[in-house]
């Protein structure tokens, strides 16, 4: 078993891929799937809290100082510019204004260290920006959903706040104490096998994230064509400027795995918190902004390189 999991962690790309594919062509599968989307986002969080376990939490919080910038940057003041610009030009209740801030407001997704493993680079990085920003986003959503008039009022801002900081606090914690008591101390192939169930729960959470995307092919092909454009350019693009604005200021360390956490967020967390995730126009974005997602290891290794 562990050797057979070992080897989903091994080819992670093509089983990544083998799940967008899924999501197409078993869309009642994807149905089935989606009335439980946000407990498998959970489930996600779960395994990469017990993969990682609460001492090695607590080394790369010493690194806090070097960290908090890039995500207060990432998810606070990038989703506050959006809300500014779609606002200037009175767009900010569109869907696209809807679906770009949250995504921007999100933190890194929860496989972004698995994803930076598959580019060839350590994911130590990216896992300090996935915890730390996932520990913060309760506290740096009330100002981006109070300023948003889609968003709702400070009443609403609190409230999302605290479903979130529940879901995730309750989720981590019980992560952490069942490796405290499972596995303290993991060997080599344990923690291989354990990364080949977190890929494969990752391309099952796939299949739920695109249960839109198949009815909306089939009824809507050219707005699913127009978000599908709106999910590329946000994901890869923000990759690729956050890439090519690091290596001109001289950061080549690193480059690569900060990039690919400003692309790549966990916007189904906002399935926990708020309404406006409920509508058939964010969960088409949500279905398409999964195909950049899984397929960053494939389209961006050439730009990025190995370390």
């Amino acid at each position: 078993m562990l050797k057979a999991l070992g080897l989903f962690a091994r080819h992670g790309r093509f089983v990544l891929v083998a799940g967008l594919v899924a999501g197409v062509v078993l869309p009642n599968m994807a149905m089935t799937l989606r009335p439980w989307l946000s407990e498998l986002v959970l489930l996600l969080l779960f395994l990469t809290a017990f993969r990682v376990g609460f001492p090695h939490v607590l080394n790369g919080l010493r690194h806090l100082h070097s960290s908090i910038g890039i995500v207060l940057f990432y998810q606070l003041a990038l989703p506050l510019i959006c809300i500014a610009i779609f606002a200037a030009f009175g767009l900010a209740q569109s869907p696209v204004a809807i679906a770009l801030t949250l995504m921007l407001a999100a933190p890194s997704v929860t496989g972004s260290p698995n994803l930076a493993v598959m580019l060839g680079h350590p994911p130590d990085l990216p896992f300090r920006l996935l915890i730390l920003g996932t520990l913060i986003l309760p506290a740096t959503i009330i100002p981006i959903f109070w300023l948003s008039p889609a968003l709702g009022g400070l009443a609403d801002a609190s409230h999302a706040a605290l479903r979130l900081c529940l879901a995730i606090a309750s989720t981590i914690s019980l992560a952490f104490v069942f490796r405290a008591f499972v596995r303290p101390k993991m060997r080599p192939d344990e923690t291989r096998a354990l990364d080949g169930l977190t890929t494969l729960t990752f391309a099952v959470v796939v299949v739920g994230l695109m249960s839109a995307v198949a009815p909306a092919l089939a009824a809507e092909p050219w707005t699913l064509a127009g978000w599908m454009c709106v999910a590329f350019g946000a994901n890869i693009g923000l990759q690729a400027l956050a890439y090519l604005g690091l290596r001109h200021v001289g950061m080549r360390e690193g480059a690569a795995p900060i990039a690919l956490v400003a692309g790549n967020r966990n916007v189904a967390l906002f399935l926990l918190a708020s309404n406006a995730t409920q509508t058939e126009e964010f969960l088409i974005f949500l279905g398409c902004y999964q195909f950049p997602m899984y397929l960053t290891p494939i389209m961006m290794r050439p730009f990025f390189g190995a370390k």
